[in-house]
């Protein structure tokens, strides 16, 4: 009986973490590191969706990945809006240019974002609620993940880009009234997804970006911790292959990426 690709290479992922997780280093501590578990959808070069779940460091450059919309978000598509729990690798999705790219990775994760970790951290999300940006943006309440980037400036941050379009945590947004922090007590399922390149997305009417870990990624990571991220990703094979971004992105009082 021949065994589909898919699940031969779930097989081996899950071999490869565990090895990886055993080499890891825990540096300061002699604590166990905190571990989560981490679903994964992804387009294979033959066409085939392969579907694995994988057990990582619950570490922000790993739960970036997957922590910017909740379940029930709507992504535009050129069939209209789809929610993100129901979009596949290999469905399109419309980006602000209006072109349409193929979803080739999407991540999810489930976690209390009001539960403290290990290191003292909570994951809190962040209400928008309807008209925040204009009419019908957001056309209802929105509740978006710790990792979501809108296309967007507030003022406060707005001397750093010198006029031009920044891609802005939501968290920077929050001013306690139509922006809200958020942080339920109970399980919340977050997804993030990846496109060919780092694009701009319509979702619930407002502009979010896709996945990209950023310039700065290679220098965030051990070499372990490295090997144990790119084994997340089955579309590619090292950082540079997620591609440049498209534009700045800005956050904590600062530019932190810039294209060239």
């Amino acid at each position: 009986m021949t065994i589909p690709n898919s699940l031969a290479r779930a097989a081996q992922n899950a071999v490869d973490t565990s090895a990886l997780l055993r080499e890891a280093p825990r540096p300061g501590t002699k604590q166990k590191a905190q571990l989560r578990r981490y679903e994964v959808s992804a387009l294979l070069k033959n066409g085939e969706v392969s579907q694995t779940r994988h057990i990582a460091p619950a570490l922000p450059v790993f739960e970036d990945a997957f922590c910017a919309f909740t379940r029930g978000s709507l992504v535009e598509t050129e069939h209209g809006p789809v929610a993100i729990e129901d979009l596949m690798p290999g469905d399109t999705v419309l980006t602000q240019t209006g072109a349409s790219e193929k979803v080739l990775w999407k991540g999810s994760v489930t976690l209390v974002p009001g539960r403290v970790d290990s290191r003292g951290r909570t994951r809190p999300l962040t209400r928008i609620m309807a008209d925040t940006f204009g009419m019908q943006k957001p056309l209802s309440g929105v509740i978006a993940g710790p990792a979501a980037r809108l296309l967007a400036t507030p003022a406060h941050l707005r001397h750093l880009g010198g006029g031009q379009p920044m891609l802005t945590p939501v968290a920077e947004f929050q001013d306690g009234m139509s922006v809200i922090e958020t942080q339920p007590p109970t399980p919340v399922e977050l997804f993030h997804i990846c496109l060919e390149r780092h694009a701009v997305i319509n979702v619930d009417g407002l502009q979010f970006e896709t996945y990209h870990p950023g310039v700065n990624a290679v220098r965030m990571m051990s070499h372990s911790l490295r090997s144990i991220y790119l084994n997340l990703f089955a579309h590619i094979h090292s950082l540079h292959d997620f591609g440049p971004l498209l534009m700045a992105r800005a956050g904590e009082g600062e530019i932190d990426a810039i294209t060239a």
